[in-house]
């Protein structure tokens, strides 16, 4: 497996990362515990070395699971969580209860997670969504103290925008933004990349695949169980599915002439646009796991990204992201 670093950070990761959220969960059924940890265990041994995690998935059922399972491998991977969702008394954090960024409760999450995680020190510690109730100054500041106690190794944003992150910044080295970004969602061209790169700052792509969708396993057949977001998501209704499909076909005729899937194409394509991005694919099967892995192999030629460029921009993606 190669290896990247997450802009001038030291922080060293896989090229590829793995999405850990849906092991325990998301849409229905969640994965077996025993076989999540097999899993887990298998994609070290493939040369998975970077692992996405966050108090709210569950909440705190995948940060215990992702600890247990990595717990053989410390020193050997790098695992990243989050905070920044309100808590609702015992229940713990979901994205219905709220944000809640302030100092006391950045603290209060960091120790939690260590403990869950069965680490001393967060690897990578993300502000999951911004909080428009505290000024990002006070959430780097907060996170730059935990840095400065050894509970924390570095510092991350998800889903903001460029002037926060240079805000942030000015504070507390970032080393590394985690937004959607994908073939079929490149917003984060326009501001967030250049933002990364004149700072030096990683990018981690979550959804690279679209939630599945550019995997080219998915069509106007397909039926989501009602606890899958993507039964609610505009993306995925049967008129987007169909005007969509014009952008895995896309990808399947590109991957004949490479032997390789979508899938992996689309992967590619990620990692060719620059040396500092690091997709995060969530998985919960081998099968799925490996095709991914293999997305890594695959050389796109300066002619390949062109002719990606040009047949994407006459494609108009039918449906908003959420």
């Amino acid at each position: 497996m190669q290896k990247r670093k997450l802009g001038n950070s030291n922080l060293e990761v896989s090229a590829l990362g793995l999405g850990c959220m849906r092991m325990s969960f998301g849409d229905a059924p969640v994965g077996d515990k025993a076989e999540m940890i097999a899993f887990l265990h298998a994609a070290v041994e493939q040369g998975i070395t970077f692992f996405d995690t966050a108090e709210v998935y569950g909440p705190f059922t995948n940060e215990e699971l992702v600890g247990e399972a990595l717990a053989p491998f410390q020193g050997q991977v790098v695992i990243a969580t989050k905070f920044g969702f309100k808590h609702d008394g015992e229940k713990g954090p979901s994205p219905g209860t709220g944000l809640d960024s302030r100092p006391e409760q950045i603290k209060r999450v960091a120790e939690a997670s260590c403990q869950r995680l069965g680490v001393e020190a967060i690897d990578l510690f993300y502000q999951h969504r911004p909080d428009p109730n505290v000024p990002i100054e006070e959430v780097a500041g907060a996170v730059k103290e935990l840095i400065q106690a050894g509970k924390v190794k570095n510092f991350g944003l998800s889903e903001s925008d460029a002037p926060t992150i240079r805000r942030a910044h000015a504070v507390q080295p970032v080393t590394a933004i985690q937004s959607e970004y994908s073939l079929w969602w490149r917003t984060p061209e326009e501001a967030v990349l250049p933002t990364c790169e004149e700072l030096g700052i990683g990018f981690v792509p979550y959804s690279p695949l679209g939630r599945g969708f550019l995997t080219g396993k998915i069509d106007e057949n397909t039926t989501f169980d009602a606890s899958d977001i993507r039964s609610r998501n505009p993306r995925f209704t049967i008129e987007a599915i169909k005007a969509n499909q014009a952008v895995v076909d896309l990808l399947a005729r590109i991957g004949q002439e490479k032997a390789a899937t979508p899938a992996q194409i689309a992967l590619a394509w990620l990692l060719a646009q620059k040396p500092w991005i690091v997709p995060i694919p969530g998985s919960r099967k081998l099968e799925r796991l490996d095709e991914n892995i293999g997305a890594v192999a695959v050389e796109l030629s300066p002619d390949d990204l062109r002719e990606i460029e040009s047949a994407v921009a006459k494609i108009t993606i039918q449906g908003d992201r959420y």
